[in-house]
């Protein structure tokens, strides 16, 4: 769920402290830090005051140094750990026939950072939760490079710094946690023992992360900084990569008779007998009521986007999508099929949005093709309404850092996306007609 609070935050952040930062791909793929062969240090090694554990942020420092007291203090993956002892996630590891979720591989692989054994320095502690490492790598041999005065981050990352600067991988971090990969992985019998529904989108999660760095200009010199826009579009291809990852995968894609159902949307079945809610929508209208469908909200956003940066690669991935929407009511080798197909227009979309510039102008079409899209219908289900509403906070925040909106536009813009937030605040409550009333009255106020 994308609550009320939270949705206003990430729209009126700040252009310098929530910046996104942005090296676009990298020469070779980046080990991921739960299994980089380095030695972790844990987090008491970063809290000295004079390294990031800082009780504020010190002046002449070319970084804040209190990045410690920020985890530690404002972080929610600070508490990550703490919540696998809490009333719900003992039922749930109850329920998975686990003997306790703070001890189960399952639970701390996403909860902690779950090193192996042998990679765990004695100043290392599990129950510190996900932790600088968790994300940052193993700091067993960068910690002492990157204090040295020819530090560089080049060299940080060739001796084992995860580099979250370039958006293709930070997407392959936070969704390896926050949907799952090949080693770590949120199953729809996970969910079914009781784990809340996976949510994610990677703009808003960054800008949503408490801010530990500014980009200034010191910043810039080492690393490349991305608009907002670049880093949703680029979210939304890794995002529905790895779903089809997953289908594709043997030993994840099948759970016996049943596909991996976490793939498909919780809420074509996950809907109450009386509701009466279900409609029919261009893509999926030949599939019909009652039937498990595909979650393609993020291809809902990457199709606005494709239509814009590339017509003939717009269509391919319309016809790719109706086509896999299609199979799954054929058999699952049609299924397969349908998925390897689409992946190979998806996969393309990776490269292509990370060479381009979203400027004002394309941020304006894009904010306008998903508002229209609405308005026909497209996002009745609610993952896809989900999706839409972060997007548009998006490319709104995105507009006014690059000055196409002025103050007063903001601030209509901002009451219009209040009643959007609050349409999609409760997944178990939404209203589809309520939503695309939001919409009409936020169209209202787009300059």
């Amino acid at each position: 769920m994308l609550g009320r609070a939270r949705a206003l935050a990430f729209i009126i952040v700040a252009t310098g402290a929530f910046a996104l930062m942005a090296q676009i791909g990298s020469a070779q793929q980046a080990k991921m830090p739960v299994a980089d062969g380095e030695l972790h240090l844990g987090v008491a090694t970063c809290a000295g005051s004079t390294c990031h554990g800082a009780a504020a942020p010190l002046p002449g420092s070319n970084v804040l140094q209190n990045e410690f007291v920020t985890w530690q203090q404002k972080d929610k993956h600070h508490k990550a750990y703490e919540v696998l002892l809490n009333d719900r996630s003992k039922r749930i590891a109850r329920n998975l026939g686990l003997e306790s979720a703070q001890t189960a591989s399952l639970c701390l692989d996403c909860h902690a950072d779950n090193a192996a054994q042998d990679k765990r320095h004695t100043t290392f502690q599990i129950s510190d939760g996900v932790t600088c490492e968790s994300c940052h790598g193993g700091a067993g041999r960068w910690i002492g490079t990157h204090i040295v005065p020819a530090a560089s981050h080049a060299n940080n990352v060739r001796s084992g710094l995860f580099p979250t600067d370039s958006p293709v991988d930070r997407a392959r971090l936070c969704l390896s946690c926050h949907f799952g990969d090949e080693t770590r992985f949120v199953s729809h019998r996970m969910m079914g023992a009781g784990h809340p529904r996976m949510s994610f989108e990677l703009d808003t999660f960054t800008a949503l992360q408490p801010a530990h760095f500014t980009v200034d200009r010191d910043y810039r010199q080492r690393k490349q900084v991305a608009s907002g826009v670049q880093l949703w579009a680029i979210g939304q291809a890794m995002a529905i990569n790895v779903i089809l990852d997953t289908m594709l995968d043997p030993e994840r894609g099948m759970d016996g008779l049943f596909p991996e159902l976490v793939a498909f949307d919780c809420h074509a079945c996950h809907t109450p007998m009386s509701a009466l809610e279900w409609a029919p929508r261009s893509g999926t209208a030949a599939l019909g009521p009652g039937i498990p469908r595909f979650n393609d909200a993020n291809l809902l956003m990457l199709q606005v986007i494709t239509d814009h940066v590339d017509t003939g690669l717009g269509g391919q991935l319309r016809t790719q999508t109706n086509a896999l929407h299609t199979a799954t009511r054929v058999n699952h080798a049609a299924m397969l099929d349908a998925a390897r197909a689409l992946k190979a227009v998806t996969a393309q979309l990776i490269d292509k949005f990370a060479d381009r510039e979203f400027k004002a102008d394309d941020m304006k079409v894009l904010l306008n093709g998903i508002i229209a899209n609405g308005l026909k219908g497209e996002y009745v289900d609610y993952a896809g309404a989900e999706q839409a509403s972060m997007a548009i906070g998006t490319i709104v925040t995105a507009m006014q850092n690059v000055g196409a909106l002025d103050e007063d536009e903001m601030d209509d813009l901002n009451d219009a996306l209040d009643m959007i937030f609050e349409a999609v605040d409760d997944d178990e409550k939404y209203l589809p007609q309520t939503f695309m009333a939001s919409l009409r009255d936020f169209q209202q106020v787009v300059p």
